[in-house]
């Protein structure tokens, strides 16, 4: 059995039983709304009717009990049958296909945290990718036709792959770069439901094997993130400053597009919407469906870098931590992108859909990341997700990553 036959069939059996212990799980939360309005209901027959209303109530609490409790163990037992089942000659492995490694990477992004412990082949280790496949950062020089000393690695966002800079099916940034400036770029992909610490370190680690085996000696190491990726970028320049890896040494750009410094307002909207939800017992299902997102997701709410911010404290408590503010690179230039749905006013109190310009910016009344503001770039009636792929951010990049790497030297001196 070939290396990918495996990692085919280990993928596949566990997303079948990964989708039947969920459809069995919603039927359960189904169950427990049914019993919470059931019971509302026949407490005011009660007190209408009196105690001759109890054996009804018996009755049917019986028969729903029974009924939720056969549906839900049909689906898990489906569900472990597809798992046995799920072999399919000559099929591809899902993570290595474009809709598959799309699926998978929502999926992670939701409860990425969770499949790490508990289906780990879902998960998987941030990685180089070329065409799907994941790549060793020792062995990635093979996949490129020239390297190049000048080098941009490109982070995608949460719930994304490396496909999603595809937007449009228009030429990629990647693909654009490496023709107008001979650069070579390289793309990553990670489980976005980990704690963005946690993927700091992955890519720490990850681009210290890289530079130390690239084929050629890295000059200029770039890092472009969409997103979370931006915040991913940051946190793993300020995890190797710290712990003296040589790789950031190398670094000369930083590039965020749409990363929520600052945090983002659905995650803040969510967190307390799952609190309100839990407090009911007709809702409760539906507030611990929303607690249930991931580790990742709750990193948004303030643009958490570090393990400190989340390390031993409570994450659905209603109070406002304090987070550690994380400096930026000294010796790198750093540029943002922010976009607007709209340029009616307001824009203002919905920015680009997930990301509100201030957070994109890294600046508000009460924090301030450090951004030269000359170096931002906004692109107006645009989305989150126009970011991935627009001809002004290209050309920004394009002047952005083109500065002479002496520059970076010498104010780092």
């Amino acid at each position: 059995m070939t290396e990918q036959t495996h990692q085919r069939q280990a993928e596949v059996r566990a997303l079948a039983r990964l989708a039947g212990d969920e459809l069995g799980g919603a039927v359960d939360g189904i169950a427990s709304v049914h019993r919470a309005i059931a019971g509302r209901v026949f407490a005011a027959v009660r007190f209408g009717v009196g105690p001759a209303a109890a054996p009804v109530e018996v009755v049917h609490d019986a028969i729903a009990d029974g009924v939720y409790r056969i549906v839900s163990g049909t689906a898990v037992a489906a569900g472990r049958l597809a798992e046995r089942t799920a072999d399919l000659p000559g099929a591809e492995v899902p993570s290595r296909t474009v809709f598959g490694a799309g699926f998978l990477g929502a999926l992670q992004g939701l409860i990425g945290d969770n499949l790490e412990d508990a289906r780990p082949i879902l998960a998987g280790p941030m990685t180089l990718r070329a065409d799907g496949d994941p790549v060793p950062p020792e062995q990635i020089g093979n996949y490129v036709a020239q390297p190049s000393r000048r080098v941009v690695v490109f982070l995608h966002g949460l719930v994304e792959t490396e496909h999603a800079w595809r937007l449009g099916g228009r030429t990629t940034y990647a693909e654009g770069l490496e023709q107008d400036l001979g650069y070579s770029t390289l793309q990553i992909r990670y489980n976005s439901g980990l704690h963005i610490s946690e993927n700091a370190r992955q890519l720490s680690e990850l681009l210290e094997r890289l530079v130390e085996h690239w084929p050629v000696e890295v000059e200029q190491l770039s890092l472009v993130g969409h997103s979370m990726g931006g915040l991913i970028a940051r946190g793993a320049c300020f995890d190797a400053s710290e712990s003296g890896r040589a790789w950031v040494r190398k670094v000369r750009h930083l590039v965020c597009l749409g990363s929520p410094h600052l945090g983002a307002p659905l995650e803040q909207l969510v967190h307390y919407a799952s609190a309100a939800l839990v407090r009911v017992p007709e809702t409760r299902p539906f507030g611990r469906l929303l607690r249930r997102r991931s580790a990742g997701i709750r990193d948004l709410r303030q643009g958490s870098l570090v393990d400190e911010d989340w390390r031993g404290s409570d994450t659905d408590a209603l109070a406002r931590r304090a987070i550690r503010e994380v400096p930026l690179l000294p010796g790198a230039d750093h540029y943002f992108v922010t976009a607007c749905i709209t340029r009616h006013p307001l824009g203002r109190i919905i920015g680009d859909g997930l990301v509100l310009t201030p957070s994109a910016a890294g600046r508000n009344r009460a924090r301030r990341i450090g951004f030269d503001d000359s170096n931002g770039l906004h692109i107006p009636a645009a989305n989150h997700f126009t970011l991935l792929n627009h001809h002004a951010v290209y050309e920004g990049l394009l002047k952005w990553l083109s500065t002479d790497p002496a520059t970076a030297d010498e104010a780092a001196k």
